[in-house]
């Protein structure tokens, strides 16, 4: 049977979600702890990739097994075997064909800051110091330029190996409460770093040191170097996944 599970993880400790040699992911301790369960090896496929330091409310993933567990149970046992900064939230039947990866339509990314001329121990570690005042009016106004469909090569680190920079943006909303500055990105995927160069790009604008038409320049010439700097994988959470 096919399982589908709702996970949730702190990232700080882990290098992103894939496994890879010589290092700890999330992948790699789910699948561990799966193994510990069934007692058979199993591959758990995500519905994409964060990156080392990047953390989840609702990651979503899918398994084979054929262990004699319910599928609604299935979080409960893993559970037992997960570090306190990795938890399975849920766990339910898929369809045979259900895929994690490919079947995703959109992804809800938050972006998580807060503006204070000294460090905030209780926020900064999931959320990124801006030192300075900052317009948030006018970071709203140029986010609306970003959404639709767009070729956001410009928005890309080296290194991602997509096959297409074309991507489309559904929404983004800015939200301010107090210090707290928090965005959240909605799309029907991500490019490597996409999130945090944006980011990093309105904020600049919001700082006055760079112009909305900059933006704009920077989309249509794909030019990485006109926007702002990638920000820290720790302000990022992957929110929620829609199928």
């Amino acid at each position: 049977m096919r399982v589908k599970i709702l996970v949730s993880y702190d990232g700080s400790n882990y290098c992103g979600w894939q496994v890879q040699p010589n290092a700890i992911t999330v992948q790699q301790v789910l699948e561990d702890a799966l193994f510990e369960v069934t007692g058979k090896r199993s591959r758990i496929t995500g519905s994409g990739r964060t990156d080392a330091g990047v953390h989840a409310l609702g990651q979503v993933a899918h398994f084979d097994t054929d262990a004699s567990i319910p599928p609604e149970k299935f979080f409960l046992a893993m559970n037992i075997h997960l570090p306190d900064d990795i938890k399975v939230l849920k766990s339910q039947l898929a369809e045979d064909d259900f895929h994690a990866t490919r079947d995703a339509k959109k992804k809800t990314y938050r972006y998580s800051t807060y503006v204070s001329q000294t460090i905030l121990p209780l926020k900064d570690k999931y959320s990124v110091q801006i030192e300075h005042k900052i317009d948030v009016q006018k970071m709203i106004e140029c986010s609306k330029i970003l959404v639709g469909t767009h070729d956001f090569k410009c928005m890309s680190a080296t290194g991602g190996g997509a096959k297409t920079t074309v991507r489309t943006i559904y929404s983004i909303d800015i939200v301010q409460n107090d210090k707290d500055i928090d965005f959240y990105i909605c799309g029907n995927g991500f490019l490597y770093n996409m999130v945090r160069i944006m980011v990093g790009t309105l904020i600049k604008v919001g700082s006055n040191r760079l112009e909305i038409e900059d933006v704009e320049q920077m989309l249509k010439t794909g030019k990485r170097s006109l926007g702002g700097k990638t920000l820290s994988a720790k302000g990022l959470t992957l929110m929620s996944v829609e199928y």
